[in-house]
């Protein structure tokens, strides 16, 4: 099994409110769940309402998939015109060591 993740921070200007925040990272969310089958939350920055920080999880038997999946992940996020993101960090991991990760 290999497991990517992908922590996104994402800046949001000319919001005025939590909520107006929550509103666009909600709707974040719920596409990126739906459209890549990926486990995805808000992580940190929860009450900021210019910053929020996105965790993305893709599990999967292949490294090549996972990698793949992460990069069109990114792509789509940068794609979306409501904010822009900061360094992203990602990381694989394999629960076993014989398994190349691509």
């Amino acid at each position: 099994m290999i497991i990517g993740t992908l922590t996104v921070p994402v800046h949001l200007h000319g919001l005025g409110s939590i909520k107006d925040k929550r509103k666009i990272v909600k709707s974040l969310i719920e596409r990126l769940k739906s459209r890549f089958n990926a486990s995805v939350s808000e992580i940190e920055a929860l009450d900021n309402k210019r910053l929020a920080v996105i965790g993305i999880a893709v599990v999967s038997n292949e490294g090549r998939f996972v990698e793949e999946q992460m990069d069109t992940i990114v792509q789509f996020i940068q794609q979306d015109g409501r904010f822009f993101t900061g360094q992203i960090h990602r990381e694989l991991f394999a629960d076993n060591h014989d398994l190349p990760l691509i």
